[in-house]
């Protein structure tokens, strides 16, 4: 548990009521932060996926002596002095070359880490796409594409999903203009294969969204690669645990009413509600009287003496017995 600092100015107060829990949280920033060891490929990536970030990210260019899964009190620490609940590691190896480790943090403490391994070959930066790119701090459309990423039991792809979800998900908005939507980041993986000993491959690609005229109404739209094109091989796994979780996954209870209910609103306005009722004898029922729906004395006599008439018209005539 983190230590309790009190204020000592303005200043301070306003920093700690920043970092404080909020019934809506903050935009997340994410950290990008280097090893002892990295590659310049490693090196470059990280520049790129920065680029992407901000202005919601910060960079840090000096090494730094982190092993996340062996040690993360370094990570928390950066986390908390930065108030990152995000972070980027680069680190290269001889057992591990060319890996880049997810972190998220929860109240300043890892909670999950993901552990992917860029692919060299196919790597290619963002400024080898000679192409126009994206205004700066626009929201993404993303697109995950592949079975892994359904599948309904929490794995790999389903972390990388999210983790990726989280790091291109921005500033919060309740409505995005259309003209923001400039381009798209999208990442596949392909199915798995029986008897395959290697997992699917996570393959990242971003491209540019141009719109074009087509005579008509609506403009002919096109895609064109902007870059970074990153592939990564999926490594070691770091999971929440489940009550830890479940509390970072818990909404403030806020002064907005609850739905109610069985109550809905037609399109005119009017509120409809639905009443279930158990099964009711009819019989039973007890009905109001009231002295209007009684019959006067004079029209029931009436209407006994035309009974009367009735029945004694209905009669049947009797013959006469023969002698």
């Amino acid at each position: 548990m983190l230590r309790q600092i009190k204020p000592r100015n303005a200043r301070s107060k306003r920093a700690l009521d920043k970092k404080a829990p909020k019934p809506t949280e903050n935009a997340k920033t994410t950290l990008f932060l280097r090893g002892t060891t990295c590659s310049q490929i490693v090196q470059d990536a990280l520049t790129d996926l920065y680029q992407l970030r901000i202005p919601l990210a910060k960079k840090f260019t000096k090494k730094n002596a982190v092993h996340p899964f062996e040690d993360s009190a370094s990570l928390e620490f950066f986390s908390e002095k930065n108030d990152a609940s995000i972070l980027v590691f680069g680190s290269s190896s001889k057992k591990r070359p060319h890996t880049i480790t997810l972190v998220r943090t929860f109240a300043y403490k890892v909670l999950d880490m993901l552990e992917l391994y860029l692919d060299p070959e196919s790597f290619r930066r963002l400024n080898q796409f000679k192409n126009k790119k994206c205004a700066v701090g626009l929201k993404p459309m993303l697109l995950f594409a592949g079975t892994p990423f359904e599948n309904p039991v929490s794995d790999e792809y389903t972390m990388a999903k999210s983790f990726f979800t989280d790091f291109f998900k921005g500033e919060p908005a309740d409505k995005v203009d259309v003209e923001g939507l400039q381009y798209i980041v999208s990442i596949s993986a392909r199915d798995s294969v029986d008897g395959e000993e290697s997992k699917p491959s996570l393959h990242l690609r971003v491209y540019l969204i141009r719109t074009k005229r087509s005579g008509q109404k609506l403009p002919r739209v096109e895609v064109e690669e902007m870059g970074p094109r990153m592939d990564f091989r999926v490594g070691r796994v770091k999971e929440a645990d489940e009550e830890t979780m479940k509390e970072a996954l818990r909404r403030a209870k806020t002064s907005q009413e609850r739905p109610k209910k069985n109550i809905s609103t037609d399109i005119v306005g009017d509120k409809i509600g639905r009443i279930h009722l158990g099964k009711q004898d009819l019989k039973e029922l007890q009905t109001r009287k009231m002295k209007g729906l009684k019959r006067s004395r004079d029209v029931a006599e009436e209407e006994d003496e035309d009974e009367e008439d009735v029945v004694s018209d209905e009669e049947p005539v009797k013959k006469p017995k023969k002698a």
